[in-house]
Formats: structure tokens, sequence, C-alpha cells
């Protein structure tokens, strides 16, 4: 999560760290009470009773045969099976038949694994209700683990080398966001807990940890925080609006239609909620990142903007981020529900039935409210980082006004105007410059391509 726009921030002076931390830390410490009040005290059981077991196997043989015609069926409906038909032998490497060769029926139907000699496959135990003790295997899918454990490795190698120690806070608090997802707001939602509460809580969590061991304890990360808290705290009550305002039950997804299935306790209109806070987090901890560290740049650059024209020049690139976080949104709910969009091709209904239908309505919610929320982001992070600059360097300067010159002097030297600096190095040689003179201008018709 989020992205390494700058160099490490400069040290902030302390009036403004003593600031920043007594907003933050009273921050953290009720993230982490709601956290401890909202942990769920017990982990839902799976129901398993309609399990069968399955075990790890890998195919030696495979004999493809015709397939056999079978009576036809209502008018309309294939006479047979289509194939392919034949048998699997497979070697079991679990459970009791360990070490044995068993014959399973080819996989067939849509969306069935297509297997071929050395493949290591999953098998069910299909056990016979009329006779206990007569079972039989079916090859219900391939084993994934090891190509999925070498994707890992090789994705965290490429984030080790490219961004080395800072790579590898990366990768921590990856595995921290991961951990918070799996102990609390899962098992929280589960257990019954308001899902909308506990994904702002999960994610305000998140936040905290992975901002400041990617980015490091700065006044530079924790304007991004501050950012970030507030965004995901308005892209939360925007999504309950607008969710009120469109009627959606959360219903609209069969996934979530299956989970009310087997948890009837399970608030669907506050997962949906949820699902749009957790989303945006990945995006919003970006924008906010840039926005702080655009601001800390531009005022390292030019020390004599003011607050004012800080904020300007960070909300113009600002914009330009936030014109292709957009199009990023867009294309990645696109993405992820894909089938959903070729069904609407398909739907036969007039096109404003199908663009106001729930299924389609909630994905139109989801890239709206997400969108809002980042649109907000830019301009309370870049006020609040041309502020916290802008005051860092009043304080700055109002610690350096009794030092004394570097030059022993007794007074400052008032530094050059940039123009006159530029003026000079842009004039041409005198004509009677004293080959004695200090700063020798190279001749102007001289090319400096080859020392360059």
């Amino acid at each position: 999560m989020g992205a390494d726009h700058t160099r490490p921030a400069p040290s902030a002076p302390p009036q403004v760290r003593r600031v920043l931390v007594a907003t933050v830390v009273p921050l953290f410490v009720a993230t982490l009470i709601a956290a401890l009040v909202l942990w769920p005290d017990r982990t839902p059981q799976a129901d398993d009773g309609g399990d069968v077991p399955r075990y790890h196997g890998t195919v030696t043989r495979v004999v493809t045969e015709p397939c056999l015609p079978t009576e036809p069926g209502p008018e309309g409906t294939p006479a047979g099976p289509e194939g392919p038909c034949g048998t699997v032998t497979v070697r079991v490497e679990q459970g009791p038949d360990s070490g044995q060769q068993v014959e399973v029926p080819i996989p067939d139907g849509p969306g069935a694994p297509r297997v071929q000699v050395d493949d290591e496959v999953v098998l069910v135990e299909l056990i016979d209700p009329a006779d206990p003790e007569s079972s039989s295997y079916n090859i219900a899918e391939h084993q994934r683990g090891k190509p999925l454990l070498w994707l890992v490795v090789l994705f965290a190698a490429a984030i080790v080398a490219f961004g080395r120690w800072r790579g590898l806070a990366a990768l921590g608090g990856l595995a921290a966001s991961f951990a918070i997802l799996i102990t609390f707001v899962v098992p929280g939602i589960s257990a019954g807990q308001p899902p909308l509460l506990v994904a702002v809580v999960g994610a305000a969590l998140i936040m905290f940890i992975v901002l400041y061991l990617t980015h490091g304890i700065s006044a530079q990360t924790s304007v991004a925080v501050l950012g970030t808290l507030g965004s995901l705290v308005l892209t939360g009550l925007l999504g309950a609006a607008a969710t009120a305002a469109t009627h959606l039950t959360g219903f609209g997804d069969e996934n979530a239609t299956t989970l009310s299935m087997f948890q009837t306790d399970v608030d669907l209109h506050g997962l949906l909620l949820a699902g749009i806070v957790i989303g945006s987090l990945g995006v919003l901890d970006d924008v906010t990142v840039t926005q702080a560290a655009t601001v800390t740049e531009l005022a390292h650059a030019n020390p004599n903007l003011t607050r004012r024209q800080l904020y300007r020049a960070g909300t113009r690139v600002g914009r330009a981020h936030i014109a292709s976080v957009v199009n990023t949104i867009v294309l990645a709910y696109a993405g992820a529900s894909l089938p959903l969009l070729l069904l609407l091709v398909a739907d036969s209904r007039p096109a404003g039935q199908v663009l106001t239908s729930e299924f389609l309505a909630q994905e139109i919610v989801r890239s709206v409210v997400a969108t809002l929320g980042l649109v907000a982001a830019v301009p309370l992070t870049t006020g609040l980082a041309a502020v916290v600059t802008a005051a860092g360097r009043r304080a700055a300067a109002g610690a350096g006004a009794g030092a004394p010159p570097a030059d022993g002097s007794g007074s400052a030297r008032p530094p050059a105007p940039r123009h006159d600096a530029l003026e000079a190095l842009s004039a041409p040689r005198a004509a009677n410059q004293s080959p004695d003179a200090p700063a020798r201008w190279p001749d102007r018709e001289r090319n400096t391509d080859p020392a360059w």
C-alpha cells in the first residue's frame, strides 16, 4: 500500500512536532480502544457437516474412451454425454489410501479441470450413503499451492530488489494489513459487529501501521495519516448516504446472497459499506502521501512560497493525480465485475432498467463514493501540509533569528535575489574582464557538450 514519492523528509521544528504528536497520538489511542472493544471474543465455527474429505494426488495415467450413448433426454436436450470420457489413474498421497493407485473418471462439465500425466490434483472422497464402507474418488481441481508460493516469492524478491529497505518495509506493511483483515475485520463482521464501524476502525489501524512503517515517523507522514483518516470517515458517511438514497440492500452480489444462507445474522448492507471503505484505503493513502510529499518538496525548492501559494501549487499536482486515479478505480471495479458486464450485454431489458437494477447500481455507488473520497483527500491533505510546512518554516526562521552569521561578520548577509543570479549566469562576459577575476565565465562560442 502506498508509494514512495520522495526522499526522506526534513525534520520539522519541535513546535510543529509537538502539535502533530498531540493530534495523532490521541487518534491512534482511540483507534486501539475501539479495536479492543470491537474485537470478536469468539471465532465463528464453520459448519463442516457436509464437507467431503479432500486429499492430494498425482496423475500417473490418462485413458480416453468414446462416450457411450445414453437414452435420449427431453426434447431439446442432448442425447448423451459430450465428453471427454475415460479414466484417470491417480496416486493418492494423503489419507487412508496413501501410496495406492486409484482410478477415477475424467472430469467433465463446465469448469472441469483438464488433467495430464504428472499433474498434481485434489481428490474428493465420496462415501455411498447406502454402504458407508464403500467409497470412491473424484478429481475436484488442481493443486495450486506451489505455483502460488513461487509467485509470492517472485513478488517479494522484486519488491525488495527495487525498493531495498523501503521495499522490505512495504512487505511488512502488507503483511500487517492482511493480519488485521484476517484477525479483526473478517471475524468481527462474522461475529455480528456493525460492518461499517469495524471497517473504519480496521482501515484506520491498517493506515497507522502501514504508513509509519513504510514512510517513517515524520511530520510529512503524520500529515498523510491525518488526511487519510479524514477521507476514510468522509467516505464512510458518503457511502451510508448513497446506499440509503439508492435503497441498496447488499443482495446485489451473488456471493453476498450465498453468505446470507450460511450466516443469517450478517448485515449485508453494512457489508457493502465496509467493502467500499476497505477498497478505498489502498488508493487513499497513495494520494495523501503524494500530496504531503509534493508540498514538502515545493517548500524545499522555493522557500519563498507562501502558504496560499503552496496550497495552490500542490492542488494543481493533485488534480493531475486524481484524473488518473479515477480511471484506475473505475477500471479496477470493471475488471472485477467483467462477468457482470457481459451479463448486461446479454440482458434484453431496456438500458434504463439495467442501469438502475441493484447489481449494477451497487457497482456505480462503489465507484462514485470512492472517487468522491479521493477528491476530498486532495484539498484536505494539501491544506494540512501547507499549514504544517509554513508553521515549521516560521518556527525555524524564529529560532535562527538570533544566531550569529556563519562568516562571523556580526550581521546576516542577505541572500542574493534569484533573478539577479540568473541574469548574471546568462549575461555575456565583458570584454575588459580582468583575467584574475575569480568568476571565469565560459566562452559563448565554445561547445561544452564534451565536458558534460
